[in-house]
């Protein structure tokens, strides 16, 4: 039986070798500044942290999302999936609805110069801004890293971060609602 092919050049699945939190020679300061905050002790709300986990735009890859969702849920974390294809309006609508601490958005098309400044917009005009933490993943180019977290977006986890890691870290800086 042939083979599928999902129609990407040849070295598409191919992972690169950087993990876009940063090394401490590409990034120094956002690196310190990562590791400072994964350090920090975890935050305790009284109960389980609420995160919604998004694909937003066109990107049809989902599985780095699905391992990161299940590491999640497996650290005691409640985890509510949107599946693929979403929006950013039915993303931050969806947050709101769950009422979720953390909107984890996972992309790898390419598409986060435009939908990123969509996702923070909606955010920032549903007034979640001071109460929700916005990570994302993916294949995110260090050059676009210090643009996201301009827009709001807390993390950046690049291929290749522990799964551990993120967990540490949403762990270390959700924002306590009052």
């Amino acid at each position: 039986m042939p083979t599928q092919h999902c129609g990407h050049g040849p070295d598409h699945h191919k992972l690169p070798t950087d993990v876009h939190t940063g090394s401490t020679e590409a990034q120094p300061e956002a690196q310190q500044e990562a590791e400072a905050k994964k350090a920090a002790p975890p935050v305790d709300l009284g109960r389980p942290i609420r995160v919604l986990v998004a694909k937003p735009g066109l990107d049809g890859h989902d599985r780095g999302a699905k391992v990161v969702a299940r590491a999640l849920r497996d650290a005691g974390m409640e985890v509510i999936y949107t599946g693929l294809r979403q929006t950013p309006e039915t993303i931050v609508e969806a947050a709101l609805q769950e009422d979720v601490d953390v909107i984890g958005l996972s992309i790898l098309s390419g598409a986060h110069t435009a939908l990123f400044p969509r996702v923070m917009e909606q955010v920032k005009e549903a007034g979640a801004l001071d109460e929700v933490l916005v990570v994302a993943g993916g294949i995110i180019p260090e050059e676009d890293i210090t643009t996201a977290k301009e827009l709001g977006i807390d993390a950046i986890f690049g291929p290749g971060t522990s799964t551990n890691d993120i967990v540490d870290y949403i762990r270390a800086n959700v924002k306590v609602r009052d």
